[in-house]
């Protein structure tokens, strides 16, 4: 039997945590290292090795244009994010900071939110994870399967220990990283050595001769914005993991710094290797744009490597909601707005009951793939991603928040300040909105938009019942900041 330990949760805002383990019973086992992988494991995932393949066939060449400036409004928000961590790093991060500059609710549902957002994603993940699968046994093995298969081990990784995460994390995202790197150095090779079969056709002017940048019209492009927005969901892990970092004030803004690279190498770069040495008229919905890229080029051996990466790029993901949703469960419970049972941490302080709860509900994806293998990853992705929007949104608004109360003395100051803020911060919530229209003008999408109201609503009466139970309760009262 699993020994666990319930902690009390004493925390005002404005306190910091040192050393080995904090006031929340975590243990600080994250290094350096797992640090920066988390943070560029994030930001390459499934949206970008799956969704990005119908995204293309949409799109065209333009969505290159279309991932930096999605890109852009990235940072702003990471650098948002990193200003509030600087200010006070703590494991609830997003609901934490809500709490304190919106509100008490506001934290309620941004931690019960961002738990779903999570766990959505989890199946999301596992669905890609099993049709990968597909691709060497070719149907032999039923995709529900390996839905559970997967989610199975992943729960039992996470219950060890959060170095084990930490150092899952690292390797999932070296092989996705060494995978990107090295296909855009052989797209490279063949675009100016000429090697392979892909060779005759690959020109950079294949971003441009086939109906022009924009083959589709803008608007078409424009209506892509939430695929694009989709691959970069999960960046904002790293202000999860705040609590849990043996140096947060080293490591964090130093990973935060890294977005724009990452964007640009991982992202741009890989898109206009791809789209030079195959033209974007080849590609289609439902198949990665990588393994597609491979077996035109004629390296049937390079397509299997690439889908093994693919499959860890999924695997990581939902390797990262496991993490993640166990820690905000227990957060909102810690703060009175959560079951108390979800406090309880293991002797190597994983939480136990969120984490196994929030499996529990992951294997809803394991029936998806069941009843409905061929269209089960567009059914999570549009909510997925709606949800995934609600933490960037709050982050942005409680940095404005903060920096207002900071100039105004009330606040010590961030020492990573966001550049440009608070119009960086005005700019980049214009943004989410313009995407959420776009969501709204595209059926496929528009289900999770007709979700989020009935979400907002569960959500309000579940606050107003727990309210009325313990109308005292300082889980009811608006966090007052520090001085």
């Amino acid at each position: 039997m699993t020994s666990v330990q319930v902690e009390q949760h004493d925390r005002t805002p404005g306190e910091g945590v040192q050393g080995e383990g904090d006031g929340e019973g975590y243990h600080r086992a994250l290094g350096a290292r797992q640090i920066q992988m988390i943070a560029i494991g994030g930001a390459i995932g499934t949206g970008l090795f799956l969704g990005a393949g119908k995204a293309i066939s949409k799109a065209g060449p333009s969505l290159i244009l279309a991932y930096a400036i999605v890109g852009l409004v990235i940072f702003f928000i990471m650098r948002a994010l990193g200003e509030l961590l600087m200010y006070r790093p703590v494991s609830g991060s997003f609901s934490d900071y809500a709490r304190e500059f919106l509100g008490p609710f506001w934290g309620y549902a941004t931690g019960w939110t961002y738990w779903l957002f999570w766990v959505v994603t989890g199946i999301t993940e596992v669905t890609a994870a099993a049709k990968y699968m597909s691709y060497w046994t070719h149907d032999s093995f039923p995709q529900w399967a390996y839905a559970l298969i997967f989610t199975v081990i992943l729960y039992a990784a996470n219950l060890i220990s959060v170095k084990l995460f930490g150092e899952l994390e690292f390797w999932f995202s070296m092989v996705k990283v060494t995978a990107i790197v090295g296909m855009i150095l052989i797209c490279a090779g063949i675009l100016t050595v000429g090697f392979s079969d892909a060779a005759a056709g690959a020109s950079v002017s294949n971003l441009w001769n086939d109906r022009g940048f924009f083959p589709n019209g803008i608007g078409e492009t424009l209506m892509t914005l939430q695929i694009v927005v989709f691959a970069f969901l999960a960046v904002e892990l790293v202000g999860v993991t705040a609590g849990e970092s043996k140096d947060p004030a080293k490591t964090l803004p130093k990973a935060i710094n890294t977005v724009p690279w990452r964007i640009a190498v991982f992202y741009v770069g890989a898109l206009i290797m791809i789209m030079s040495v195959i033209p974007w008229s080849n590609f289609k919905a439902g198949e990665s744009p990588f393994v597609l890229a491979f077996e035109k080029m004629g390296l049937g051996i390079g397509a299997a490597i690439v889908n093994f990466v693919v499959l860890t790029a999924a695997l990581s993901s939902c390797n990262s909601g496991m993490y993640s949703t166990g820690r905000m469960l227990r957060d909102l419970a810690l703060n009175g707005q959560g079951p108390k049972f979800f406090t309880k941490l293991t002797k190597t302080g994983t939480p136990l009951v969120g984490t196994t709860f929030s499996a529990g509900l992951m294997l809803v994806g394991v029936w998806i793939n069941y009843v409905a293998p061929g269209k089960a990853f567009d059914y999570v992705v549009s909510f997925s991603t709606i949800s995934g929007m609600w933490a960037w949104i709050v982050i942005l608004v409680c940095q404005i928040r903060y920096r207002a109360k900071a100039d105004r003395g009330e606040l010590p100051q961030s020492t990573f300040r966001t550049p440009g803020a608070p119009y960086t911060s005005y700019f980049s919530l214009a943004f989410i909105a313009m995407v959420i229209v776009m969501m709204a003008l595209d059926a496929d999408s528009r289900v999770s938009l007709y979700c989020a109201p009935l979400w907002g609503l569960i959500l309000g009466v579940s606050y107003l019942v727990l309210k009325s139970r313990n109308p005292s309760g300082a889980a009811f009262e608006k966090a007052s900041s520090s001085s």
